[in-house]
């Protein structure tokens, strides 16, 4: 069995991980926990300062040393002072997984944790919900409405969905559906998607759950 500790960026994330991830992986021998990350007293969510957000992962990682800590951050919109971003070395002509694996490592290397498992979602959470529009459906009268999507869906897999402020997955759906409620219908149409489908459209987000699941392999 293992224990992880999710520090998520906000209320979405957290109703995925509560409905999607923890009754998946309980069955597993996988305990997960999310947690929001805190922007300031009496606030969660959102990662607006990468100073705010590093001792609360560094807290997390020491105070159960037997647990695993990870992150569900998107890669869209981090803020300026992450570990790699300003780096001349960062990719960022690159593809979203390549600028993912490399501010990945940065964090890692900035927390210096051996507990500790950096993830980042290329390039926000909506990015899975690309894996199948067919799941928008039940939410809107009209479903020609979805056909912008279901366009960059036939020739864009959802991780390399461009991260600008008017084209990212959840701009995206938000110009197809402007009644769409991140934290409300979000966590649903994944659970009508299913993991299985989004890790098969979405390698980066299926290379993280691999690493849970591989942890706790050979203890009792």
């Amino acid at each position: 069995m293992s224990r992880v500790y999710l520090l998520v960026e906000g209320q979405t994330e957290e109703a995925f991980v509560n409905e999607l991830l923890i009754p998946h992986y309980a069955r597993m021998g996988h305990y997960l926990t999310p947690i929001i990350v805190s922007t300031r007293t009496g606030h969660r969510g959102g990662v607006v300062s990468y100073a705010k957000v590093k001792p609360q992962i560094a807290r997390l990682c020491r105070q159960d040393a037997g647990a695993h800590v990870t992150t569900l951050f998107d890669l869209y919109a981090l803020p300026s002072d992450f570990p790699g971003k300003g780096s001349p070395a960062y990719p960022a002509s690159a593809s979203g997984q390549r600028k993912a694996e490399f501010l990945e490592a940065e964090l890692a290397r900035d927390i210096v944790q051996p507990n500790f498992i950096p993830h980042l979602q290329v390039h926000e959470f909506e990015a899975l919900l690309f894996t199948q529009i067919e799941a928008f459906e039940p939410w809107t009268d009209n479903d020609r409405v979805l056909e912008p999507l279901r366009t960059v869906c036939s020739n864009t897999p959802p991780e390399d969905i461009n991260d600008s402020p008017h084209t990212a997955p959840s701009k995206r759906i938000l110009a197809a559906m402007p009644g769409y409620q991140k934290t409300f219908h979000g966590p649903l149409i994944a659970c009508d998607i299913g993991l299985d489908a989004m890790r098969a459209a979405c390698p980066h987000f299926d290379r993280w759950l691999n690493v849970i699941e591989g942890l706790g392999q050979g203890s009792s």
